[in-house]
């Protein structure tokens, strides 16, 4: 294959057609902690922005990073390359990864085994499902998906093409936080789970954002991708010499459009939604809400039927109650502020206790005796896995097969809910799902929100 240089490699940005050839990968049985120089994995990074940059220093101490990839040049591809990225040589030199502007060139390179997605949300499924078809393994951030119906893509994707496929829901690994939190409820210290109050913060809202001319080192097009299309706004307050804007629709605040991302509905529901229902063990295909109130939801912008009436400000939910129940009689609130503050409350017969990524407390916490869990108890939660981070875990499936702790399956049922979550709260009145067949029951209007219409020529693959 013709590599790509650096004078050129921001000429290519047109998307063509999926990749569709099966690239093998040898497993290998040595430990991760093992593994000659020769025998190191080989990665890809698909979008560099700050949680992008953040994973591939990660992934650098476990695989040889050999390409990277951005849509901006200054703010990705520049600031990733003064990170010390790359790989090794036989006399320990550093040698830079291969940069590129269009995703497809680490694709299609026989030479990398793993993609590391950190894009916006509305181009993770889309480049995963490209990704296993090209017979990589997977590690994509979270949220994974940007629809329901996504949902359903990528976990049929993984059944078919069975490739290891980590989601970075980090927080499933933090042993003194949610992992303490999940064996508690599980071994009933907590009693029968009642209910559960997920408090993600609320979206920032912001002004009228100015329309600015897209800077030279952006492609703004394939930026966008498979979403609408909209004009470059950005309000300057943040030097450009990092390629941090202030207030935009670009690069780190995409989160608060719903064109891009479901707010904080799937930004920390992705993390808290998630957890609560792993400690619960409901997440399986076949479980969840049932029914779904967004009344009580206020958005900083006008909406009509479901869809903003003004397109220079954040849209997504500021301020939220939502009330989700579930066959079993168990209520999730899904909040913006509560007194405990961001994180998960779980409430049961016999206590209570609250969780986040930075303590967990509460009566059965400060009660729980001396080593109350075993190696055994983690290797459980784990698939068989010791406890480790998150990547070391993604690398030692990769290596000695099993599942990751954050898989597809279990993931999208989360995503379910909180998509679920994020329609409601549009259309601020009560959705009905019926989580067996994956359906909104009896509201053609919520059921529109299954799916969203994709721009042409940057269409997920279906046909597989």
């Amino acid at each position: 294959m013709k590599q790509v240089t650096r004078r050129d490699f921001f000429k290519t940005s047109a998307v063509a057609a999926a990749m569709a050839t099966a690239i093998p990968v040898v497993a290998a049985s040595k430990s991760v902690w093992a593994q000659a120089p020769s025998d190191r994995l080989r990665l890809g990074c698909i979008g560099l922005g700050q949680m992008g940059r953040g994973d591939a220093g990660e992934f650098n101490r476990l695989t040889d990073i050999v390409a990277i990839c951005d849509v901006d040049e200054q703010y990705g591809i520049a600031n990733a390359l003064r990170m010390n990225l790359g790989k090794r040589d036989a006399k320990g030199k550093v040698v830079k990864p291969d940069a590129y502007k269009d995703y497809r060139r680490i694709l299609e390179r026989n030479d990398i085994d793993v993609v590391c997605i950190a894009t916006p949300d509305h181009w993770h499924v889309k480049i995963a499902v490209e990704a296993l078809m090209a017979g990589k393994h997977v590690f994509c951030q979270k949220p994974l998906t940007l629809t329901l119906e996504e949902n359903q893509i990528i976990r049929r994707a993984c059944e078919k093409y069975q490739k290891t496929f980590q989601i970075g829901t980090w927080r499933r690994c933090q042993k003194n936080q949610f992992v303490l939190a999940t064996l508690l409820v599980r071994k009933g210290y907590l009693g029968e789970v009642k209910k559960i109050t997920c408090d993600l913060r609320g979206c920032p809202t912001s002004g009228d954002i100015p329309k600015r001319d897209v800077p030279a080192s952006l492609d703004w097009e394939m930026w966008q991708g498979p979403a609408p299309r909209y004009d470059f706004l950005a309000d300057m307050k943040s030097s450009r010499s990092n390629g941090v804007f202030g207030d935009t629709r670009c690069h780190r605040m995409f989160r608060y459009w719903y064109e891009y991302s479901g707010g904080k509905f799937t930004d920390w529901g992705a993390h808290y939604i998630d957890a609560a229902l792993w400690a619960i063990n409901l997440q399986t295909q076949g479980t969840g809400p049932v029914s779904i109130d967004g009344a009580n939801a206020h958005h900083p912008v006008e909406f009509k039927d479901g869809y903003p009436t003004v397109d220079n400000r954040y849209n997504a939910s500021d301020s939220f109650d939502i009330k989700a129940l579930f066959e079993n009689g168990l209520e999730m609130r899904v909040v913006s502020d509560s007194p405990d503050g961001d994180g998960i409350l779980f409430e049961g017969t016999k206590g209570r206790i609250h969780v986040n990524q930075g303590r967990c407390k509460g009566k059965p916490v400060e009660e729980l005796p001396p080593n109350a869990f075993t190696d055994d108890d983690y290797r459980e939660l784990f698939h068989g896995k010791p406890l480790e981070g998150h990547k070391e875990n993604f690398i030692r499936c990769i290596r000695e097969g099993g599942m990751c702790i954050s898989d597809v399956v279990s993931h999208v049922q989360a995503m379910n809910t909180c998509h679920l979550c994020a329609i409601a709260a549009r259309l601020n009145r009560v959705v009905k799902w019926d989580p067996k067949t994956e359906t909104i029951i009896g509201d053609e209007q919520a059921a529109s929100f299954f799916s969203r219409q994709e721009t042409k020529g940057y269409e997920i693959p279906r046909n597989f």
